[in-house]
């Protein structure tokens, strides 16, 4: 039997799929400490200076203890990202329009998922920077989610698939620490991603080059 595990933490989940194995209190009192260390030391400074010793010795826990749930700080940083990412993935699937299925508009349905992203963005970027950086933002489940989400809204241009991740880069965590640090406000940013998602959705289908 294959085992099915959970789309953004990677855990096991019950044999009915409604969630990870209940946990000893134990555990959860270690899992609870270690996502409260972790989440004050990601806000602190720079998230990829975290070790996870710094967490397990914030945590009052052993680094064994620490590696058996944890294999490494981008997984903890996943686990707290998980709430936050999992409620807007339900709004884009079940919310209102904009967000929410709108088959009329896919433009505005990007640029209404470039301003919830830009807002998830502005509360956690601490802990996106410390999940998401470089390669790896691209392996984790939400990615898949948000990969899948744009490329339906941009399937009658040329090549979504490609389209995608072209769309998607601008929300990479490290572009919008740049932006942020530059003195660019949320509003700005929210902006100039709306111009592009129109810009490149709005309008007539562009022919396929010969």
């Amino acid at each position: 039997m294959t085992k099915r595990t959970d789309l953004l933490t990677g855990l096991p989940v019950t044999a009915d799929g409604t969630g990870p194995p209940r946990e000893r209190a134990d555990a959860a009192r270690n899992r609870a400490r270690v996502l409260a260390a972790a989440e004050e030391l990601f806000a602190a400074g720079d998230p990829a200076e975290v070790t996870m010793e710094d967490i397990a010795k914030a945590a009052g826990i052993g680094r064994g203890t620490l590696y058996r749930r944890y294999p490494d700080r981008a997984s903890i940083a996943r686990a707290l990202l998980d709430e936050h990412e999992r409620a807007l993935q339900h709004e884009i699937l079940r919310g209102a329009p904009p967000l929410g299925p709108d088959e009329s508009d896919p433009a505005e349905r990007l640029a209404a998922f470039y301003a919830a992203m830009v807002d998830l963005l502005e509360r956690h970027v601490h802990l996106l920077l410390g999940a998401e950086t470089g390669s790896a933002r691209y392996r984790t489940g939400a990615y898949g989610f948000w990969f899948t989400h744009v490329r339906v809204l941009a399937a009658d241009r040329p090549d979504p698939e490609a389209l995608a991740d072209t769309l998607l880069a601008p929300l990479a965590p490290e572009v919008y620490r740049r932006q942020r640090e530059q003195g660019i406000s949320p509003d700005r940013i929210k902006n100039g991603l709306t111009a592009l998602a129109r810009g490149v959705l709005a309008g007539d289908r562009p022919k396929s080059p010969e």
